[in-house]
């Protein structure tokens, strides 16, 4: 008796099994196939994105995050569109979504703000890609602006993510933003040495730095009377992508112009008085 009621038992159980798989077989291969299929097609769709705003022009610094926002918006479609095909009620997977953004909001209000900083960066559009920048004490050319952070390369060549939320609540020094920037460069002369021949030898070496600029004219002037030495300022202006060559250059070529000159630049001195007392 329990044999034959055994035998009954797994019969229904694999007559069921039989209807759950005959009707949502083919709903979870063709669940399966557009998913796969779906996946392709937004990889093809971003490229053909990619290319478009290549030949539009569109700024640079808009591309990857137009481009992420398009990629995360058609893959969310396609997972809905894939739960439908399931079974599974759209309304239902939409409230549920939207809980959990709620929560997931909740938790993870520093990547929001970092969201929100990478909309305001590309509204207002404080650096673009290529743009020499210091932020967050990050200096380095901005690579990259994406949807949660900002991609640079720093002057050893270094790759530096900072997230868009900390850049656009800091301050952010700009070095590209005018075209030009000025090098500061301080040179300090013995007190026994002429002023004057001094600023012309270094003028002399600035003019002949084919990096330094014509307009604004470079300027060498007076800083400041130290304590050992006369501090003199020398102020070229350059491109920034030729800042450092000539903050090397100029620093070798003035110490060298100073030499031949005979003027000196002398080591930190010390006034010692020794009295005799008897």
């Amino acid at each position: 008796m329990n044999l034959k009621l055994n035998i009954d038992d797994l019969e229904v159980f694999v007559t069921k099994l039989i209807h759950v798989v005959v009707d949502f077989g083919p709903r979870l291969i063709m669940a399966t196939i557009t998913l796969i299929v779906g996946l392709k097609l937004i990889k093809l769709l971003i490229k053909l994105i990619k290319k478009a705003f290549e030949k539009g022009h569109l700024d640079i610094t808009l591309r990857p995050f137009l481009t992420g926002i398009a990629n995360w918006g058609l893959k969310i479609l396609l997972f809905v569109s894939v739960a439908s095909m399931l079974g599974i009620e759209t309304t239902s997977f939409v409230a549920v979504l939207g809980a959990a953004s709620l929560a997931i909001g909740l938790a993870l209000q520093g990547t929001l703000a970092n969201l929100a900083g990478g909309v305001l960066c590309l509204l207002f559009k404080p650096y673009q890609v290529g743009d020499f920048i210091n932020a967050q004490g990050e200096a380095g050319v901005v690579k990259e602006i994406q949807i949660f952070t900002t991609v640079l390369i720093s002057l050893d060549n270094k790759t530096i993510i900072v997230p868009n939320g900390s850049i656009m609540n800091g301050n952010i020094t700009n070095y590209s933003r005018e075209g030009k920037v000025r090098v500061d460069i301080t040179i300090g002369i013995s007190y026994n040495s002429n002023i004057k021949i001094a600023k012309e030898v270094l003028l002399s070496v600035l003019e002949k730095n084919a990096k330094v600029l014509s307009d604004p004219l470079p300027f060498v002037g007076v800083l400041e009377l130290a304590d050992s030495s006369i501090k003199l300022a020398i102020r070229p202006y350059c491109l920034p992508s030729d800042y450092w060559e000539v903050y090397f250059e100029v620093q070798e070529a003035c110490k060298l112009a100073l030499d031949e000159a005979k003027i000196i630049i002398p080591f930190p001195q010390r006034d010692v008085h020794v009295y005799n007392k008897i």
